[in-house]
């Protein structure tokens, strides 16, 4: 079987195919005890509404800098699903993905469990882990954390990133309901970070209640900039985090992904990092390069030439915020134009509702799929909320892309964002242009 033909093979396993969501551990773990699937090398897994994918990024590559073999498994993909398992950064190639995947299915039929395509997903992922004889795992859970495919491993140091409304339908309907939630993938005894602000009572409490070794960001670890008007305000960041009776500082340049809230995320990924310095010491020498080259696909990602665009896979309201922030502080623009797709079980009124006033022309987009928001509803929920602009409705992100790029001038810029659906529609629009 092909690559394809797995993937279409791991569609099928579910009724609502690859959106097809079953939360709990049996299955899997079966599956994976049937496998003998076991821990070779350190885990750090990272959970959270958003930032993990960044978190994650940040983590492999200052690992993979600091000369160890590293696996990297995140998700979704934008363009090809080997993007899901990276070895030292590299996605791993088709035959590597075959052989993962036979072996999961063998020990699926073995075991009588089913299982849906991520958790098919997520053990064909260790499989080849450990074929590669990895030394240290970054684990991006997939949604929530106490019931992801992701929490059937262990990790050495789990972090939650921040907890936002999203997936309510699945983890319940308040921060704290989603807190506990992701405080799932917390252990007794092991570090337990989270780089939410204003964590909820709920994350805190779980890990009291398991004797978690929970360290906050702003209390156990943080960052500083330098004021605004100091000369080295757009050179350099500082770091700190507590190290028993030691107080850390280090001043650092500027990540290689944009926007002011990638400090949070590269500094829960450094406090991970010192958490376990026992097991995968890194030196500064490591970190410096790992943070300033570390790029991620749509995450506030600026294409060169002009105008001016940017994609941005953000698609809930703590994440439209940031992107939103982020426009903010790229300078003067003469128009701004978006390119919008989303899916219809997403808070598209309280995302789009944090760019009013902010976007001149609207491109809305239907996304493909039972899942994806019509044009028209996104341009009713745009003309509802008073956001402004003019509205464009397109029957695709390719068709939206065309039209933008004819319109927009060399001193407007566009903003691409609304689901990595849109992000990867955009990409594939741009190849076919070049």
């Amino acid at each position: 079987m092909t690559l394809n033909d797995w993937l279409a093979h791991l569609e099928n396993l579910h009724p609502k195919g690859q959106a097809g969501i079953e939360l709990g551990l049996e299955r899997i773990r079966a599956v994976k005890t049937q496998l003998g699937q076991t821990q070779h090398c350190p885990v750090i897994t990272v959970g959270g509404t958003n930032g993990k994918g960044s978190t994650c990024a940040y983590l492999e590559n200052m690992l993979v800098k600091a000369g160890y073999r590293v696996g990297c498994y995140t998700s979704p993909h934008l363009l090809a699903y080997n993007e899901r398992v990276r070895i030292n950064g590299v996605p791993v190639g088709d035959d590597a993905l075959c052989a993962a995947f036979d072996k999961v299915e063998a020990a699926r039929l073995a075991s009588g469990a089913a299982l849906t395509y991520f958790e098919f997903g997520t053990l064909a992922a260790w499989e080849v882990f450990a074929a590669a004889g990895i030394e240290a795992a970054v684990l991006e859970v997939g949604l929530g954390g106490r019931l992801d495919a992701v929490n059937v491993f262990d990790p050495d140091v789990a972090i939650v990133t921040t907890v936002a409304l999203d997936h309510t339908d699945w983890l319940g309907s308040d921060r704290e309901a989603i807190g506990f939630e992701k405080a799932g993938i917390y252990r007794a005894g092991k570090p337990a970070l989270c780089a939410d602000p204003e964590p909820p009572q709920s994350l805190l409490a779980h890990a009291a209640a398991i004797g978690a070794d929970l360290r906050l960001i702003g209390r156990d670890f943080g960052f500083a900039r330098p004021p605004a008007d100091a000369a080295e305000s757009r050179l350099q960041w500082q770091w700190w985090c507590k190290s028993g009776e030691r107080l850390l500082k280090r001043s650092l340049a500027y990540p290689g992904l944009r926007g002011p809230t990638q400090l949070a995320n590269a500094a829960v990924a450094l406090a991970a990092l010192e958490a376990i310095a026992d097991k995968l010491p890194v030196t500064m020498q490591a970190i410096r390069p790992g943070l300033i080259e570390t790029e991620l696909a749509g995450r506030f990602q600026v294409l060169p030439g002009r105008p001016a665009m940017v994609l941005d896979v953000g698609h809930n309201p703590q994440a439209i915020k940031v992107l939103a922030d982020n426009l903010g502080g790229m300078g003067f623009f003469e128009r701004t134009h978006a390119v919008v797709g989303m899916l219809a079980d997403k808070d598209i009124a309280g995302a789009l509702a944090l760019l009013r006033g902010r976007v001149d022309v609207w491109h809305v987009a239907t996304l493909a799929g039972p899942r994806g928001a019509t044009a028209e509803k996104l341009a009713s929920i745009i003309a509802a909320g008073g956001l402004g602009g003019e509205v464009v409705c397109h029957p695709s992100v390719g068709a939206a892309m065309q039209a933008v790029k004819g319109e927009a001038g060399e001193s407007d810029r566009i903003a691409v964002f609304g689901s990595f659906y849109t992000v990867a529609e955009a990409l594939l629009a741009l190849r076919r242009k070049t």
